[in-house]
């Protein structure tokens, strides 16, 4: 068995949403999900066959999206794994709908944070371990902390 790190830093400006399924009809199921709840959302969806073809499979309405996001599968080459990026769009305004989706198995992660996927080949294909969402805690937040907290999700428009 080989491990292998996968580094991606997409600059903060996209989110990404990083999961496991187990259907062919997972990209259009996704693509449906992030259309319908989030309409102004650019998005790209790739997921890994890892049976029949095995063939990358991908949904979008952004071409740079769509590109990044082919490339990203293609270079963890993790079966039955997708990845969804977002841009004009936060994760939260979809996860629940994404775990809800019958085909997905699990959630990684969902970030803007560069990521570190840690995979595993054997036998002919690889799986995703684990994930490593951008860098460890420097302290431990102070009150001041705590109100820029809550000012940032008082912006995004999360608290009033």
């Amino acid at each position: 068995m080989e491990i292998k790190t996968h580094f991606f830093d997409l600059g903060g400006e996209i989110n990404m949403i990083w999961g496991q399924s187990h259907f062919i009809k997972t990209v259009d199921d996704l693509a449906e999900i992030v259309a319908a709840s989030i309409p102004q959302a650019k998005y790209a969806i790739a997921f890994n066959e890892a049976s029949g073809e095995a063939l990358v499979r991908y949904q979008s309405n952004d071409n740079e999206l769509e590109k990044k996001a082919v490339e990203m599968m293609n270079e963890t080459a993790a079966g039955h794994t997708f990845v969804i990026l977002l841009k004009n769009a936060f994760p939260i305004q979809v996860m629940a709908k994404i775990k809800n989706c019958d085909e997905v198995a699990r959630i990684f992660c969902a970030t803007a944070n560069p990521v570190t996927i840690l995979t595993a080949e054997a036998n002919g294909g690889a799986g995703i371990i684990g994930v490593i969402d951008g860098v460890s805690p420097k302290g431990t937040e102070n009150d001041s902390d705590k109100k820029a907290r809550r000012e940032l999700l008082k912006k995004f428009g999360y608290k009033f």
